[in-house]
């Protein structure tokens, strides 16, 4: 690979940190729906073995939704910068 391909590279990742600094506020966990008759929209979380829930509400639940894709794009990225890193790192 050479120092063009390299420094394409390099920008590439430059572009995706820059996008996964806006990826904010974020939060790992899912929206729920539980009820038997009205179903009501709950958070839940696996942390150390136990999950944690907590009552949304439909306003509540919007902005958690959105927290949510939030985590799963800043994932996304976070791979992509570790296969450019990767290439970048493998042709020093």
């Amino acid at each position: 690979m050479n120092k063009e391909e390299i420094n394409e590279l390099k920008m590439e990742l430059k572009r995706v940190k820059s996008e996964y600094k806006r990826t904010r506020p974020i939060m790992r966990g899912s929206i729920t729906y539980m009820g038997t008759k009205n179903k009501q929209p709950y958070f839940s979380l696996s942390l150390k073995g136990k999950t944690k829930v907590i009552y949304l509400g439909d306003k509540r639940a919007k902005i958690a939704k959105k927290y949510v894709e939030n985590y799963k794009r800043a994932t996304e990225l976070i791979d992509q910068m570790t296969l450019i890193q990767m290439q970048i790192l493998k042709n020093n």
